[in-house]
């Protein structure tokens, strides 16, 4: 897993409450056991008409959001079906942070374990966010995972909440198996000593 310490970036801004996992990658697309590809199906329904072309006007194909690493979208994202698809797909596509005043827990859950820090805000930041991202496409807004703050770019910094156990593991690049590994000298070491 990509290590996660500060992030600094645009953001898209996706201002829908309730976007479920299979909006993220409709399920047609699950078939897949890795995350090749699925950058490329990141709300397909929505980038692409009925017949595969690309919607010019939707948020990801707008040039200003291009390389951008945030996303900020609406309350409660990350609903529906429990498919670790969905955070697979978005940092497929490049994104490391979603931005949101509340997430699914099991979305949040499979999020952390796949390098992709879900940040929740309340409602007066997510708002203000969005404002500053309409002002000004080009701003940059700075995660700081260590200090567990959002630095907006006139300078406010709003903490957010996150589980210690995932934050150790984000700071470390590590999933939770390769937290376990990490203690292999001394598990040997008791062992050899039983």
């Amino acid at each position: 897993m990509a290590q996660f310490t500060t992030l600094t970036s645009r953001a898209v801004p996706m201002p829908v409450n309730d976007i479920d996992t299979d909006q993220i990658i409709p399920a047609r697309f699950l078939k897949v056991t890795d995350k090749t590809g699925l950058g490329e199906n990141l709300f397909a329904d929505w980038r692409y008409d009925a017949n595969g072309a690309v919607r010019p006007d939707f948020v990801l194909h707008r040039p200003e959001h291009q390389g951008a690493r945030i996303l900020c979208a609406g309350d409660n994202f990350g609903c529906g079906s429990s498919r670790e698809h969905a955070p697979w797909a978005l940092t497929a596509f490049g994104f490391r942070a979603i931005i949101s005043t509340s997430f699914a827990d099991i979305f949040s859950n499979n999020a952390l374990k796949n390098g992709l820090l879900p940040v929740q805000v309340p409602p007066r930041v997510h708002q203000r966010i969005f404002d500053l991202i309409a002002e000004n496409p080009a701003a940059e807004l700075t995660i700081d995972l260590a200090e567990q703050t959002l630095l907006l770019p006139g300078g406010e910094k709003v903490s957010f909440p996150i589980d210690s156990f995932a934050k150790e593991c984000l700071l470390n690049g590590v999933d939770e198996l390769g937290y376990l590994l990490g203690f292999a000298d001394r598990i040997a070491a008791y062992e050899h000593s039983a």
